[in-house]
């Protein structure tokens, strides 16, 4: 048994007074319930939820945010506002999973789990993120070949093999298992399809969903469980 603002403190939601402020708006429940008094005792194996997102009993935290352009992926930058402006205070710890360039919108993962993180970008591991591209003209049978064998870009990178799914003129899905710099640009650029939008809808089995540009959220023990399966 241990307190419910302890608790609340170690899963990394605030400071004691700011989860003392938290707790009096009614945003946590524990097992269904709002529960305002920091004090109760809770068991092990209670759940713990904060704005309806549970909370991880463990030390481990794993976030998703739906990122707008105009940011980079970097903890800091001298010019640029990062996508850690974006996080409240407690969560600014945390490294972001691989990158998407300042105008690149969509599914963008932080944790402080460093073993799940070199799962997640290391291409040996093979796990693909799925990307919706407006772009200059319409994909054909010969570019969806040309993704499935692996592309050589201009300066000679060899990419892995990807999946190029035509959606329609000007519309299409890009699978890549890889995050080489401005990859997916790349790849429809030497294709003669320039890339006009671009968001990042999945990584593994995990779905941005209706979560709002801008916004985050927690990962549940099962989404977690299906990015390290």
């Amino acid at each position: 048994m241990q307190r419910l603002d302890k608790f609340l403190c170690d899963c990394g939601v605030g400071s004691r007074s700011q989860v003392k402020q938290i707790l009096k708006t009614g945003r946590v429940a524990v097992d269904g319930c709002p529960v305002r008094d920091g004090s109760l005792k809770i068991a092990e194996s209670a759940q713990v939820s904060l704005d309806g997102q549970r909370l991880q009993l463990t030390g481990r935290i794993v976030l998703m945010l739906n990122k707008p352009a105009g940011y980079i992926t970097a903890t800091k930058d001298a010019h640029d506002p990062t996508v850690m402006d974006l996080l409240p205070a407690q969560y600014k710890s945390l490294n972001p999973v691989g990158r998407l360039d300042k105008e690149t919108e969509g599914l963008l993962l932080f944790t402080n789990d460093g073993e799940l993180l070199h799962k997640l970008i290391s291409p040996k591991k093979e796990v693909p993120k799925v990307y919706y591209a407006c772009h200059e003209g319409t994909a054909k049978t010969e570019d969806v070949e040309a993704f499935a064998k692996g592309l050589v870009l201009k300066d000679e990178t060899q990419c892995l093999p990807a999946k190029l799914e035509p959606l329609g003129a000007g519309e299409s899905l890009i699978t890549v298992c890889e995050g080489k710099y401005h990859q997916v640009r790349r790849m429809m650029a030497s294709r003669g399809m320039p890339v006009t939008y671009l968001e990042r809808r999945q990584e593994g089995d995990l779905i941005l969903g209706d979560l709002p540009r801008g916004q985050f959220r927690l990962l549940t023990e099962q989404e977690i469980f299906l990015l390290t399966k």
